[in-house]
């Protein structure tokens, strides 16, 4: 499972937190999530059984869900423009 290195971390960040140093932003944050998920949810379908990095996963997503209720309450134009760039909500 490669994981995301200091590049990569640095690029969700500028793209969706504003800059490579707001690693706090809301935006940011739900991005580098959606990142990861998506790279376990790879793994997770050549080894079925790998039920720790399952449980792993599933605790990623409700991490995820959290910030983008967060998000709706409190910036809702910014929750859809999010949303609509990352491709979720289908």
């Amino acid at each position: 499972m490669p994981y995301l290195t200091k590049e990569k971390k640095a690029t969700i960040f500028a793209t969706y937190g504003g800059n490579a140093a707001n690693t706090g932003s809301i935006e940011g944050q739900v991005a580098l999530l959606t990142e990861r998920i998506s790279s376990i949810s790879k793994h997770l379908q050549a080894n079925k059984h790998d039920h720790s990095t399952q449980r792993g996963l599933m605790k990623m997503v409700g991490q995820r869900k959290r910030l983008l209720v967060y998000m709706q309450k409190h910036n809702l134009q910014g929750y859809r423009a999010l949303i609509e760039k990352l491709g979720l909500r289908k």
